[in-house]
């Protein structure tokens, strides 16, 4: 029988000393992503959503923002006609497919409110211009950073050379970030509440154009905080009384006793760049 104990093989020592350092449980516990993407430590990544913009947008003298929502699908018209027309093209191969069809009445419908993205654009370029000086950052445009009128709205403050910010989710199908948000205000988030929470957090105003459930959803979710008093005064502006007022019908609600009267009061139309700006200002 051997008489040599285990420590005394140094090659076994110096590769259990090689395991102890490479283990994750080694790591410092900040640098242990196995950790932190743990469901233990959902809370702790949540909390780190809440501070890390906070903690940049105040070196960055954010003072307040202004919402811009809208649909990631309407895009500028020139990229909607050349999608229009390789429909057109496809369905000339495939003329009784009524998925393309289909498709080219969609596209055709974009086209006729493809207006939208300009005076997004257009608002933006507006309020960035009049309220961002060399050392006060006000009105700061924010959009959820994709696509569409995010896009268009960013676009718009990046042609008048100021800030804006784009708050970016993580999907299955990765949204990517606009090409016209400045570096360093594009976040990434993870959890659609604290995404909701940085949006409304600095705003003095929020301007909705024409969209599809993610508009809904942040729409709505304003008016239910204006409603119950848990956001303080701030315009809301639907973008386009025709799209609006045809998708969702406000006054049917209050008729039959489900918001109040003085719940119509919570949210304003507006069909130009100008005019909205003129409500927030007012």
């Amino acid at each position: 029988m051997s008489t040599q104990n285990r420590s005394d093989n140094q090659k076994l020592v110096r590769k259990n000393l090689e395991l102890i350092i490479s283990s994750n449980n080694y790591q410092l516990a900040h640098e242990d992503r196995e950790l932190l993407n743990s469901d233990e430590m959902r809370g702790v990544r949540m909390l780190l959503e809440i501070n890390k913009p906070e903690k940049i947008l105040e070196e960055q003298n954010i003072l307040s923002t202004i919402i811009v929502f809208g649909g990631a699908s309407l895009s500028d018209k020139s990229s909607i006609n050349n999608k229009l027309e390789l429909a057109k093209n496809s369905l000339t191969k495939d003329p009784s497919s009524s998925d393309l069809q289909r498709e080219i009445t969609r596209l055709k419908n974009l086209q006729s409110i493809s207006h939208y993205y300009d005076s997004a654009r257009e608002f933006a370029k507006i309020v960035s211009r009049q309220n961002q000086k060399e050392h006060c950052n006000s009105h700061v445009i924010v959009t959820g950073g994709g696509p569409g009128i995010m896009e268009a709205a960013n676009r718009g403050a990046f042609d008048a050379d100021c800030k804006s910010i784009g708050l970016n989710i993580s999907l299955p199908n990765e949204q990517h970030p606009n090409a016209y948000i400045t570096p360093g205000l594009c976040f990434k988030f993870n959890y659609f509440a604290l995404r909701k929470f940085h949006f409304v957090m600095r705003s003095v105003a929020a301007v909705f154009f024409p969209g599809g459930f993610g508009t809904f959803d942040e729409l709505f979710e304003l008016l239910t905080l204006r409603q119950t008093g848990m956001k303080t005064q701030i315009p809301i502006i639907l973008f386009g009384r025709d799209y609006w007022s045809k998708v969702i019908n406000f006054q049917f609600l209050s008729d039959h006793g489900l918001i109040s009267d003085e719940h119509m009061n919570l949210f304003q139309y507006a069909d130009s760049a100008s005019e909205a700006w003129d409500i927030i200002q007012q």
